[in-house]
């Protein structure tokens, strides 16, 4: 087991690690749409989800892959309702063919974000 961490995204809110590496697996924890040079996060959920979309991509590229990688991803959105955003943005950051996916709605989040999204990739050779 390895830890992955990246000085390009926000710090983890607790005590979890950005990214383990286990059995040619990396599992990323759930990352928001926080922009780590700003601290912000954009308004809409579709941006959110694109924001949220390349930190998990800049973790994954630390550990030696890509999204391109990624396997199986969790969606949590605070409102179902948004979920054909979440989509819009999720196709046109990722292509064919897709992770596999759940996507749930949860009543809030640990920071006040609309979307959180963790994944689990493969790397190259295994590890």
């Amino acid at each position: 087991m390895r830890e992955i961490t990246s000085d390009d995204v926000p710090d983890a809110l607790g005590p979890y690690s950005q990214a383990i590496v286990s059995d040619g697996t990396v599992h990323v924890s759930g990352k928001t749409g926080v922009d780590p040079e700003t601290g912000e996060a954009p308004e809409s959920v579709g941006e959110q989800t694109t924001r949220t979309l390349a930190n998990v991509e800049r973790i994954l590229e630390a550990a030696g892959t890509d999204a391109d990688a990624i396997v199986r991803a969790t969606v949590y959105l605070t409102d179902m309702d948004d979920y054909d955003e979440v989509n819009e943005a999720y196709r046109s950051y990722l292509s064919e063919p897709y992770p596999a996916r759940t996507c749930v709605e949860v009543s809030r989040l640990p920071a006040p974000l609309d979307v959180e999204i963790t994944v689990d990739a493969e790397l190259d050779g295994g590890e």
